[in-house]
């Protein structure tokens, strides 16, 4: 079933005349994408759950129904796309569920995309850094081995092959984001959840490993890196997404110790402890800045302020 409500924009700039698919607008990156697309003067139509009420220019579409994605397609006649639908909470319970959404929903879309008589000029689909798994390098390049060690991870990997048997056809980008947070993120992931915590003034908080680092961005960083892949990103190559430096849990709770005023008592719970935890994880951005150009990382500390003060 689909559903879609339509508003005019008028676009200008890069953007401008141009029709913008974001997949997964619901979600947390969803609403950062469409204001960047939207400030660059493209008019965007958002695809949301099934059975979701569809505000201006959303369609409400399950994207594991193939003749659904494809009416979507036809009713947006999109130039560009930004596929970031997907399960991406790693510890997700329903294992079935994150291969059928992040391989089969990305299957079907790109299938409509491709018998689409509208060409596309870039399909950007969302990956993740996680398919490097607990790789043992300074800064991980697009070109380290995979070595997923989830079920999540795998999933995107997979993704990222089946979508190579559509390049010939459609001018698809792959993105593998790196850690990212801000305003807005569910406070299952790690920093929403102890930004939480502070901003409760709560006097304890149940963690896992304190010395795991992740490459943490700022959500409307990697929004804006989204949209310049769009205009300037070669089809066919994978680009990370990233700060190209990590922060240990450790630290960011520190920086939200001086940012709350006080310091929070931890106690490291052993279910959230994972025998196949990624330890550390920090990218190269190298490859991004030689496609798009230069861009200043927002600073961890300065994200998590926004955060505590929203």
């Amino acid at each position: 079933m689909l559903a879609t409500s339509v508003q005019e924009h008028d676009g200008r700039q890069a953007g401008a005349g141009k029709r913008a698919l974001v997949t997964g607008v619901s979600g947390f990156t969803g609403a950062y994408v469409v204001d960047e697309l939207k400030k660059s003067g493209y008019r965007v139509f958002g695809a949301i759950g099934a059975g979701q009420p569809a505000a201006a220019d959303q369609l409400a579409v399950d994207l594991c129904d193939a003749q659904a994605v494809a009416a979507m397609v036809e009713h947006v006649r999109p130039d560009v796309v930004v596929h970031l639908a997907a399960i991406s909470f790693v510890a997700h319970a329903d294992v079935d569920v994150i291969y059928r959404v992040n391989i089969g929903g990305t299957r079907n879309l790109l299938a409509a995309l491709a018998a689409s008589a509208h060409p596309c000029s870039r399909v950007l689909l969302a990956s993740s850094a996680n398919i490097y798994g607990n790789a043992d390098v300074g800064l991980i390049e697009e070109t380290q081995p995979a070595a997923p060690a989830n079920d999540y991870a795998v999933s995107k990997l997979a993704m990222e092959y089946m979508a190579r048997l559509w390049m010939d056809r459609l001018p698809i980008i792959i993105v593998r984001p790196f850690n990212y947070t801000g305003v807005g993120q569910d406070e299952r992931f790690l920093l929403p959840k102890m930004v939480a915590h502070f901003r409760r003034r709560s006097p304890t908080i149940e963690l896992g490993r304190l010395a795991i680092a992740r490459d943490f961005s700022d959500v409307r960083t990697v929004a804006a890196c989204y949209r310049r892949l769009i205009e300037s990103g070669t089809p066919g190559e994978a680009y990370n997404i990233c700060s190209g430096r990590s922060v240990s849990l450790q630290a960011a709770l520190e920086m939200l110790g001086e940012i709350a005023g006080y310091r929070i008592e931890v106690h490291v719970n052993p279910a959230f402890v994972r025998a196949n935890d990624v330890i550390t994880l920090a990218g190269s951005n190298a490859k991004l800045r030689s496609a798009i150009g230069e861009f200043d990382p927002v600073p961890l500390a300065s994200t998590l302020r926004w955060m505590y003060e929203a």
